[in-house]
C-alpha cells in the first residue's frame, strides 16, 4: 500500500502546503488517540487539546510556537490523502483525508481566556476506519520527551507498531530504511547518521526495543515487549 499526501487549497485556489513537522506530527497524535479512545470520529478540541500539547511541552499560547501549531492545523485540515492499493495488475484507489469538516481548526488569542480552538472537528471516515483497524499503544510519557524531533516521534511509532507484531528476527536494510524515512535526505550516507540519532533517541524512551544495528547492512528487529504495558494498553491506546 502506498498514501499519497497532497496539500490543499484556499478560497483563492492557492496551495496551502503539506502538514510537515513535530508539532503537525503531535496534533495529529492527538486527533487519533481521541478517535480511538472514545471510538467516534467527532474530535473535542477546545481546552483539552490546547492542555494535551502543553502536557506534551508545546507551549500553544503566543509567540511563533503559537503561529506554528495555527499553521499546521490549517494544513492538516485541508490535505488530500489518496491510498494506492496494488494486487497483481489491478490498482484500488481511494481518496480520503484527514479531516471532512473543520470549521477552523485554529483559534485566536484572547488576553483574558487564552488560545480560542473551534468546538470540534470530524475526522474522514476513511482515516478513521483505518486508525480503528491498525491501533497502536504508544506512552504519551514517551512522546513527551521526544516531541521536538520529528524523525525520532516517527521511528518510535514505527518501534512501537512493529514490536506490537513482530514474531521473529526481522533484518531491514539500509535502502529500505532510506525509502521510508529519508525522503529529505539527498543520499543515503547523510541520512545514516541522522536517522541513528533519531533511533537512538526513540530508543531512550523505548528501552525494551531490541534493535539491532549494522553499518553496513542496516536493523535487524528482534521480538519484544511492547511500548505500553498490556493492563495500560485500554487507557493509552492511540494509532501510529
Amino acid at each position: 500500500m502506498k498514501l499519497l499526501v497532497e496539500s490543499g487549497r484556499d478560497g483563492n485556489a492557492e496551495l496551502i502546503g503539506l502538514p510537515y513537522g513535530a508539532k503537525a506530527r503531535m496534533i495529529l497524535i492527538y486527533l487519533q488517540t481521541q478517535a480511538v479512545r472514545f471510538d467516534r470520529r467527532e474530535i473535542e478540541l477546545g481546552r483539552s487539546m490546547r492542555s494535551w500539547l502543553s502536557a506534551m511541552g508545546i507551549a500553544t499560547v503566543g509567540g511563533m510556537t503559537y503561529k506554528q501549531v495555527i499553521e499546521q492545523a490549517k494544513r492538516i485540515s485541508a490535505c488530500r490523502l489518496t491510498f494506492l492499493t496494488r494486487q497483481d495488475d489491478v490498482e484500488l484507489r481511494q481518496n480520503g483525508a484527514f479531516v471532512d469538516q473543520a470549521i477552523s481548526l485554529f483559534g485566536s488569542v484572547d488576553g483574558r481566556q487564552g488560545l480560542l480552538w473551534q468546538d470540534s472537528v470530524t475526522l474522514n471516515e476513511l482515516f478513521f476506519r483505518s486508525l480503528k483497524k491498525h491501533p497502536v499503544p504508544i506512552s504519551e510519557n514517551a512522546l513527551k520527551h521526544i516531541s521536538s524531533s520529528s524523525l525520532a516521534i516517527d521511528v518510535y511509532i514505527w518501534l512501537t507498531y512493529r514490536m506490537n507484531v513482530l514474531e521473529s528476527a526481522t533484518p531491514i536494510s539500509w535502502p529500505a530504511l532510506f525509502a521510508q524515512f529519508g525522503s529529505n535526505f539527498g543520499k543515503l550516507s547523510h541520512f545514516k547518521p541522522t536517522f541513528l540519532d533519531a533511533l537512538r533517541l526513540a530508543m531512550s524512551v523505548y528501552p525494551d526495543a531490541q534493535v539491532q544495528v549494522d553499518s553496513q547492512k542496516g536493523l535487524t528487529l528482534l521480538p519484544s515487549r511492547p511500548a505500553v504495558p498490556n493492563k495500560e494498553q485500554g487507557r493509552l491506546k492511540a494509532a501510529g
